[in-house]
Protein backbone atom coordinates (compact mmCIF):
# COMPACT_ATOMS: atom_id res chain seq x y z
CA UNK A 1 0.00 0.00 0.00
CA UNK A 2 2.70 2.53 0.94
CA UNK A 3 5.21 1.50 -2.27
CA UNK A 4 1.20 1.95 -4.33
CA UNK A 5 1.16 5.71 -3.02
CA UNK A 6 4.60 6.45 -3.31
CA UNK A 7 4.64 5.82 -7.38
CA UNK A 8 1.14 7.71 -7.40
CA UNK A 9 2.55 10.49 -6.00
CA UNK A 10 5.32 10.48 -7.95
CA UNK A 11 3.01 10.34 -10.75
CA UNK A 12 1.35 13.33 -9.47
CA UNK A 13 4.20 14.89 -9.05
CA UNK A 14 6.25 14.50 -12.30
CA UNK A 15 3.06 14.64 -15.13
CA UNK A 16 2.52 18.22 -14.10
CA UNK A 17 6.07 19.02 -13.63
CA UNK A 18 6.78 17.92 -17.24
CA UNK A 19 3.97 19.92 -18.67
CA UNK A 20 5.24 23.09 -17.09
CA UNK A 21 9.01 22.66 -17.87
CA UNK A 22 7.53 22.04 -21.38
CA UNK A 23 5.19 25.52 -21.74
CA UNK A 24 7.76 27.44 -19.74
CA UNK A 25 11.00 26.62 -22.27
CA UNK A 26 8.34 27.27 -25.26
CA UNK A 27 8.00 30.76 -23.61
CA UNK A 28 11.37 31.62 -23.18
CA UNK A 29 12.12 30.82 -26.88
CA UNK A 30 8.69 33.09 -27.80
CA UNK A 31 10.24 35.55 -25.25
CA UNK A 32 13.53 35.35 -27.31
CA UNK A 33 11.94 35.29 -30.93
CA UNK A 34 10.15 38.33 -29.94
CA UNK A 35 12.98 40.58 -29.15
CA UNK A 36 14.50 39.00 -32.73
CA UNK A 37 11.38 40.36 -34.20
CA UNK A 38 11.50 43.53 -32.17
CA UNK A 39 14.91 44.11 -33.72
CA UNK A 40 13.50 43.34 -36.81
CA UNK A 41 15.16 40.21 -37.39
CA UNK A 42 12.06 38.00 -37.09
CA UNK A 43 12.82 35.46 -40.03
CA UNK A 44 11.71 31.92 -38.15
CA UNK A 45 13.71 30.11 -40.39
CA UNK A 46 16.97 31.83 -38.86
CA UNK A 47 15.73 31.84 -35.70
CA UNK A 48 15.09 27.75 -35.13
CA UNK A 49 17.59 27.16 -37.35
CA UNK A 50 20.06 27.23 -34.55
CA UNK A 51 20.04 23.73 -33.57
CA UNK A 52 19.52 24.83 -29.56
CA UNK A 53 16.45 26.36 -30.53
CA UNK A 54 15.02 24.22 -32.51
CA UNK A 55 16.28 21.20 -30.57
CA UNK A 56 14.23 22.75 -27.31
CA UNK A 57 10.84 23.30 -28.99
CA UNK A 58 10.78 20.04 -30.05
CA UNK A 59 11.97 18.25 -26.65
CA UNK A 60 9.61 20.66 -24.80
CA UNK A 61 6.81 19.33 -27.38
CA UNK A 62 7.91 15.89 -26.38
CA UNK A 63 7.62 16.61 -22.48
CA UNK A 64 4.11 18.07 -22.72
CA UNK A 65 2.63 14.69 -24.28
CA UNK A 66 4.35 12.68 -22.18
CA UNK A 67 3.67 14.82 -19.28
CA UNK A 68 -0.41 14.70 -20.18
CA UNK A 69 -0.06 10.74 -20.34
CA UNK A 70 1.45 11.04 -17.22
CA UNK A 71 -1.29 13.12 -15.42
CA UNK A 72 -4.13 11.02 -17.10
CA UNK A 73 -2.25 7.96 -15.91
CA UNK A 74 -2.02 6.44 -19.32
CA UNK A 75 1.32 4.19 -20.53
CA UNK A 76 3.69 6.35 -22.36
CA UNK A 77 4.22 4.29 -25.84
CA UNK A 78 7.92 2.53 -26.35
CA UNK A 79 8.20 4.79 -29.46
CA UNK A 80 7.61 8.04 -27.41
CA UNK A 81 10.44 7.29 -25.42
CA UNK A 82 13.01 6.75 -27.62
CA UNK A 83 12.03 9.79 -29.06
CA UNK A 84 12.88 11.41 -25.62
CA UNK A 85 15.45 9.64 -25.40
CA UNK A 86 16.67 11.20 -28.88
CA UNK A 87 16.17 14.69 -27.46
CA UNK A 88 17.69 14.22 -24.71
CA UNK A 89 20.63 12.89 -26.15
CA UNK A 90 20.42 16.38 -28.07
CA UNK A 91 20.32 18.44 -25.16
CA UNK A 92 23.39 16.95 -23.71
CA UNK A 93 25.36 17.78 -26.76
CA UNK A 94 23.45 21.16 -26.87
CA UNK A 95 24.99 21.82 -23.14
CA UNK A 96 28.87 19.87 -23.61
CA UNK A 97 29.04 22.49 -26.76
CA UNK A 98 28.12 25.34 -25.56
CA UNK A 99 29.07 25.26 -21.74
CA UNK A 100 32.74 23.51 -23.03
CA UNK A 101 33.51 24.48 -26.56
CA UNK A 102 31.57 27.48 -27.47
CA UNK A 103 30.35 29.32 -24.44
CA UNK A 104 28.97 32.75 -25.26
CA UNK A 105 25.81 33.80 -25.57
CA UNK A 106 25.08 35.42 -28.64
CA UNK A 107 22.15 37.87 -29.18
CA UNK A 108 20.36 36.41 -26.26
CA UNK A 109 20.23 38.00 -22.85
CA UNK A 110 22.04 35.96 -20.63
CA UNK A 111 19.63 34.83 -18.81
CA UNK A 112 18.17 33.07 -21.64
CA UNK A 113 21.04 31.24 -22.74
CA UNK A 114 21.28 30.30 -19.26
CA UNK A 115 18.02 28.44 -19.33
CA UNK A 116 18.13 26.93 -22.67
CA UNK A 117 21.53 25.71 -22.82
CA UNK A 118 21.86 24.78 -18.63
CA UNK A 119 18.56 24.39 -16.68
CA UNK A 120 16.21 22.98 -19.25
CA UNK A 121 19.14 20.52 -20.78
CA UNK A 122 20.09 19.92 -16.78
CA UNK A 123 16.26 18.93 -15.83
CA UNK A 124 15.39 16.94 -18.76
CA UNK A 125 19.08 14.74 -18.79
CA UNK A 126 17.52 14.20 -14.60
CA UNK A 127 14.15 13.31 -15.42
CA UNK A 128 15.49 10.77 -17.92
CA UNK A 129 18.35 9.83 -15.27
CA UNK A 130 16.18 9.46 -12.29
CA UNK A 131 12.26 8.29 -13.21
CA UNK A 132 11.79 5.01 -14.36
CA UNK A 133 8.76 5.55 -16.74
CA UNK A 134 10.95 4.62 -19.62
CA UNK A 135 12.02 1.05 -20.70
CA UNK A 136 15.45 0.26 -21.36
CA UNK A 137 16.48 1.39 -24.92
CA UNK A 138 17.84 -1.38 -27.22
CA UNK A 139 20.88 -0.96 -28.27
CA UNK A 140 20.02 -2.28 -31.94
CA UNK A 141 18.43 1.22 -32.15
CA UNK A 142 21.33 3.64 -31.35
CA UNK A 143 21.68 4.86 -34.42
CA UNK A 144 18.56 6.64 -34.47
CA UNK A 145 20.33 9.28 -33.12
CA UNK A 146 21.70 10.42 -35.66
CA UNK A 147 18.96 11.23 -38.52
CA UNK A 148 17.70 14.29 -37.03
CA UNK A 149 21.34 15.55 -36.28
CA UNK A 150 21.92 14.50 -40.00
CA UNK A 151 19.10 16.15 -41.49
CA UNK A 152 19.62 19.52 -39.41
CA UNK A 153 23.19 19.88 -40.80
CA UNK A 154 22.22 19.02 -44.32
CA UNK A 155 19.70 22.12 -44.48
CA UNK A 156 21.87 24.04 -42.69
CA UNK A 157 24.43 23.41 -45.04
CA UNK A 158 22.22 24.06 -48.04
CA UNK A 159 21.26 27.37 -46.66
CA UNK A 160 24.81 28.33 -46.37
CA UNK A 161 25.54 27.31 -50.18
CA UNK A 162 22.80 29.45 -51.83
CA UNK A 163 21.22 32.05 -48.93
CA UNK A 164 25.06 32.12 -47.22
CA UNK A 165 22.89 32.04 -43.43
CA UNK A 166 24.39 29.47 -41.01
CA UNK A 167 23.68 29.46 -37.42
CA UNK A 168 27.16 28.64 -36.56
CA UNK A 169 30.71 29.79 -37.69
CA UNK A 170 32.40 26.69 -37.76
CA UNK A 171 29.93 25.55 -40.84
CA UNK A 172 30.95 28.49 -42.72
CA UNK A 173 30.94 27.22 -46.63
CA UNK A 174 34.51 29.29 -46.64
CA UNK A 175 36.21 27.48 -44.19
CA UNK A 176 36.95 24.58 -46.75
CA UNK A 177 35.26 21.18 -47.65
CA UNK A 178 37.81 19.62 -44.71
CA UNK A 179 36.72 21.96 -42.16
CA UNK A 180 33.02 21.23 -42.85
CA UNK A 181 34.01 17.68 -42.81
CA UNK A 182 35.27 17.43 -39.57
CA UNK A 183 32.82 19.24 -37.74
CA UNK A 184 29.92 17.23 -39.37
CA UNK A 185 31.77 14.03 -38.10
CA UNK A 186 32.62 15.48 -34.70
CA UNK A 187 28.70 16.63 -34.22
CA UNK A 188 27.92 12.91 -35.13
CA UNK A 189 30.49 10.73 -32.80
CA UNK A 190 29.09 13.80 -30.15
CA UNK A 191 25.84 13.07 -30.99
CA UNK A 192 26.39 8.82 -30.62
CA UNK A 193 28.56 9.57 -27.36
CA UNK A 194 25.43 11.49 -25.79
CA UNK A 195 23.55 8.77 -27.13
CA UNK A 196 24.89 6.07 -25.31
CA UNK A 197 24.73 7.66 -22.19
CA UNK A 198 21.14 8.33 -22.43
CA UNK A 199 20.52 4.83 -23.81
CA UNK A 200 22.69 3.23 -20.34
CA UNK A 201 20.72 5.54 -18.65
CA UNK A 202 17.29 4.46 -19.42
CA UNK A 203 18.28 1.22 -17.81
CA UNK A 204 18.34 2.90 -14.34
CA UNK A 205 15.07 3.01 -12.02
CA UNK A 206 15.73 5.06 -9.09
CA UNK A 207 12.12 6.95 -9.02
CA UNK A 208 10.21 3.61 -10.24
CA UNK A 209 6.67 5.43 -12.37
CA UNK A 210 3.66 3.43 -12.07
CA UNK A 211 0.79 4.56 -13.93
CA UNK A 212 -2.79 3.79 -13.68
CA UNK A 213 -2.94 1.52 -17.11
CA UNK A 214 -0.06 -0.38 -15.06
CA UNK A 215 -1.35 -0.63 -11.48
CA UNK A 216 -3.14 -4.53 -10.57
CA UNK A 217 -6.71 -3.50 -8.50
CA UNK A 218 -6.02 -3.78 -4.85
CA UNK A 219 -7.80 -6.91 -2.68
CA UNK A 220 -10.50 -6.01 -1.07
CA UNK A 221 -10.75 -7.78 2.51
Amino acid sequence: MTQRRRFSTAAGVIGPARLVEGVLCIAVLGYAYGLRIAADDGNPLDFFGYFTNQTSLLTSVVLIVTGMLAVLGRRIPGWLSTVRGIATACLVVVAVVYNVLVPGTGTAPPWVSAVLHIVFPLAVGLDWLLVGDRPGLPWRRLWLVLPYPLLWVAVVLVRGATDGWVPYGFLLPERGILSLVAHVMGLLAAMLAAGALVWAASRLNVIPLVLAADRTPERVG
